[in-house]
């Protein structure tokens, strides 16, 4: 014999299917030219591969062993050009197994997944509610029940591969006949075709239709969170499984509070004269009306925290805080008898000429680039 076909793989003569298998693949790793490409590997691949093709084929491999080499008489032509009427990938394809292990696919595939927007007012965000919404998807076909065939009828089998949903050619190379295997043309790769197409449906196994869905939407979420629903989004074509349908929570602005994460922060005014002799206001949370007491002496910009008043934690106990921020007007306009009042108030304050009090302000962002550049 010209060539060794054994001693190419490295096994011996008694080597079974699996092992020569796994001695080309450990080849055919080392040598493919995509993960080697110095030009002297070429031809080793073209040698390991030839020698799997013989192997790998009983009758081959019985006509090699009584002495006879299926390539003595230099194969057909070769190349990859356009003549070959093949790609690279269909060697890989027969040699890995990938091309023969197609098989008819089914026509039953999962559904997309689906997107609804949810407006919630911030009471629905922070103690939750339950919503129905309506939906329009696509559902399963009550004429076929999702066949998409007509009534009374079912897919045949297809002529053309028999069922197999692929169709195989042999072709020659430098290598030797390689077999390929490609999706049958005429029934797309199911292994069955549709003769009489349900006229609900047009032989998709699915309609578009309006339909109700109950949901709960949990406490605590906020603006732009999604909460996944499985199972409820569009039915795949063929009668395939659902996809799953995702709410997009839209929080509604509110007149009074500004939501921070869990926080809630709104802004009180009450007068200089309540600010400085202290006061009761009532304060509007989302638990009702409730009182809360300035003390005497409070700031403009003091913050006043009533704890657990805030929206509740999503998938926790507890609630955040509601921090009321307090802004002291100052009166303007006064008739002369307030104006008077002030007066002796701040002359017996001692605060007449009052001399003020300075602390260094915010510095500006060119001033921040400033110092950075006098530090280099």
């Amino acid at each position: 014999m010209a060539n060794d076909y054994y001693a190419t793989l490295g096994i011996a003569r008694d080597a079974g299917p699996d092992e020569v298998k796994k001695a080309y693949r450990r080849l055919a790793r080392e040598l493919h030219p995509d993960v080697n490409p110095d030009p002297g590997t070429q031809e080793r691949f073209k040698e390991i591969t030839q020698a799997y093709e013989v192997l790998s084929d009983p009758k081959k491999r019985e006509m090699y062993d009584l002495g006879a080499d299926p390539f003595a008489r230099g194969g057909g032509p070769g190349g990859f050009g356009p003549g070959a009427g093949f790609q690279f990938s269909d060697i890989v394809d027969a040699f890995f197994g990938t091309a023969s292990a197609r098989g008819p696919r089914s026509r039953a595939r999962r559904g997309r997944n689906a997107t609804l927007r949810v407006e919630l007012d911030l009471a629905e965000s922070a103690f939750g509610t339950t919503r129905e919404l309506s939906i329009d998807t696509a559902v399963t076909c009550t004429s076929c029940q999702g066949e998409g065939t007509a009534p009374g009828t079912h897919p045949d089998t297809c002529d053309t591969c028999n069922g197999r949903g692929e169709v195989q050619q042999v072709q020659r190379s430098f290598l030797g006949q390689v077999m390929t295997a490609r999706p049958c043309p005429q029934c797309g790769g199911f292994g069955s075709v549709i003769r009489n197409p349900c006229p609900e449906c047009a032989g998709d196994g699915r309609v578009r239709s309006r339909r109700n869905v109950k949901v709960k939407i949990p406490a605590g979420v906020e603006n732009g969170i999604h909460i996944q629903l499985a199972g409820e989004g569009e039915v795949g074509p063929g009668g395939g499984p659902p996809g799953d349908l995702f709410l997009e929570i839209v929080e509604r602005p509110h007149p009074i509070f500004e939501r921070d994460g869990d926080d809630l922060h709104c802004t009180v005014e009450i007068p200089m004269t309540a600010g400085a002799l202290g006061t009761t206001v009532t304060v509007e949370t989302l638990d009702g009306a409730e009182d809360v007491d300035i003390k005497p002496g409070t700031q403009a910009g003091q913050v006043i925290t009533m704890y657990g008043r805030g929206v509740r934690h999503l998938n926790e106990s507890g609630r955040g805080d509601l921090n009321i921020h307090v802004n002291v007007e100052t009166p303007g306009h006064l008739d002369e008898e307030q104006e008077e009042l002030l007066r002796r108030l701040a002359k017996l304050r001692g605060e007449e000429r009052p001399p003020g009090k300075f602390a260094p302000g915010q510095r500006g962002v060119f001033s921040r680039l400033r110092d950075v550049f006098n530090q280099h």
